[in-house]
């Protein structure tokens, strides 16, 4: 029998559905009008007035005037932003500052707005009601629903409230779902992560867990803590668990390794977050990709990967970008970020609607030889090596050897098993020729016998787990580079087996 939270989730699950198709129907309609009200808005802006927004009329225009981004280059802004001054990057002050630690410019603080911050909630909250009209499927309402996020405890910088994106967000889950909601705000609060953990398995194990959510390496740690303390399968403890929801890395890697431990497929939405926007999440089930949010105070703009560091690559809109093409992807919003480079880089697998998967990070691949080699590629390269086999993957990392001892050099791919292969160098042979086939640079490198082929690594169990503790970055929205391409990350693990 059908609850009464369940029987209204169906028709608010149609209306939202009937309101998404009507801009991802009419796409660049949408961005356009996006993109014009931007500009209006933030047009008596100190940004404004610095790029002259007041004769901006068109993509073209904005293009001539406000060059690429990234946030080393928005700083002196965003400093004073920080320092409490009004109207410089968006009207007025932020509500917050989503706080995210940055690689190269130590804590970078990603400004968040009245009008920015409903997006962020209503994404998600969306993606959850696409799947309740596609599925038909709504008695997960009624159960307990696990969100592993950063603690919800807040700072004050200059009248504005600073904090991890997961954190500030925590503050916004809608009243008819508090009730349902886990882990507890004190729990939340903790800040040391495996403490934290500990604690969301105490709390969670008695429950009727319906919807399980989080970046899939830490909610892995959730599941083997489940797992070592009751000897049963996360889907045994926890009959009800059926839907799982993640972003901020590909799934694929570890897909084998979740449906071993919790027994049985369960359905997945993926989610693509983030401080700067919410840009997409998983529409359909049966379809690659996730639907690009055209309505969301967001502007995008895309630059072929592989002519980004040219002098002047060309920017592109939505009109014009093909499928399958690996673009980086380039935001205006109503928070204040213009022509910003985020990093990641994406591709399309549809235009009708418009699908993006997210194929890595521009600055996250390796060319120490001129192969371009690309997050995505490494992924399906192990994705295709290990199908069919028995061999699980927890988590790689892979970097250049430039200088080996013997030999030519070579790509060295960290790989932690979970379960290990019985021949290790057949393996590496599969892996080697599956990047060979998708990377051209990479193939006539090997065929020329500039590198030799990949060699792996054995990273003991928990090895990495283990690194990102020992450099800070244990749990919350952290997480390891697929590939670099030097060997900061290579030449100081002591986790090898």
């Amino acid at each position: 029998m059908l609850s009464l939270k369940s029987a209204l989730a169906k028709p608010f699950a149609k209306r939202v559905y009937k309101k998404v198709q009507k801009w991802a129907n009419n796409p660049i309609a949408t961005q356009e009008k996006v993109f014009q009200e931007l500009i209006s808005e933030a047009a008596s802006t100190a940004f404004g007035k610095d790029h002259d927004f007041i004769s901006i009329n068109n993509h073209n225009d904005f293009v001539q005037r406000v060059p690429i981004r990234d946030y080393e280059a928005l700083k002196p802004y965003v400093e004073k932003v920080v320092a409490g001054e009004e109207n410089i990057l968006w009207k007025g002050k932020p509500l917050y500052f989503a706080k995210t630690s940055g690689t190269t410019s130590g804590s970078k603080y990603i400004p968040i707005t009245k009008e920015s911050m409903p997006s962020h909630v209503e994404a998600a909250r969306n993606a959850i009601l696409l799947y309740i009209h596609e599925t038909g499927n709504a008695k997960f309402v009624d159960g307990k629903m696990i969100f592993l996020q950063g603690s919800p405890i807040l700072n004050e910088q200059n009248g504005v409230q600073l904090g991890r994106l997961s954190g500030i967000v925590a503050h916004y889950v809608p009243k008819y779902l508090q009730k349902n909601r886990l882990p507890s705000w004190e729990t939340n609060c903790i800040e040391d992560w495996e403490t934290k953990v500990d604690a969301i398995v105490e709390e969670t194990l008695p429950e009727n867990m319906t919807i399980i959510s989080g970046i899939p390496s830490w909610v892995q740690m959730y599941f083997e803590k489940l797992q070592d303390k009751t000897g049963k399968k996360v889907g045994d403890i926890f009959k009800n668990f059926n839907l799982f929801i993640f972003g901020g890395v590909n799934y694929e890697p570890y897909r084998a390794k979740f449906e071993n431990l919790i027994g049985r497929k369960v359905d997945s939405i993926e989610l693509y977050p983030a401080s700067e926007g919410f840009f997409a999440f998983q529409d359909k089930q049966d379809e690659k990709g996730m639907l690009l949010q055209l309505n969301s105070g967001i502007f995008y703009e895309f630059i072929k990967a592989d002519e980004f560091f040219e002098d002047n690559p060309k920017r592109i809109t939505i009109a014009d970008v093909e499928v399958g093409v690996n673009y980086v992807m380039i935001i205006s919003t109503n928070a204040g970020l213009w022509a910003y480079n985020i990093g990641d880089t994406v591709e399309f697998t549809s235009i009708k609607p418009y699908r993006v998967i997210v194929s890595g990070r521009i600055k996250h691949f390796i060319s120490a030889f001129g192969e371009h080699v690309i997050g995505k590629e490494v992924e399906q390269a192990m994705q295709e090596a290990i199908l069919n086999s028995n061999i699980s993957v927890s988590e790689f990392t892979v970097a250049p050897q430039i200088n080996p001892k013997n030999g030519l050099p070579y790509h060295e791919w960290f790989v932690e098993f979970e379960n290990e292969p019985e021949n290790l160098s057949a393996l590496a042979k599969k892996i080697d020729a599956s990047l060979q086939k998708q990377n051209s640079y990479y193939f006539d490198l090997i065929q020329g016998s500039v590198l030799q082929p990949l060699k792996i690594t054995k990273v003991k169990k928990g090895g990495f787990q283990d690194y990102m503790k020992s450099i800070g970055k244990l749990g919350g929205q952290n997480k390891l580079p697929r590939l670099s391409n030097d060997r900061k990350i290579a030449d100081n693990f002591p986790y090898k087996n």
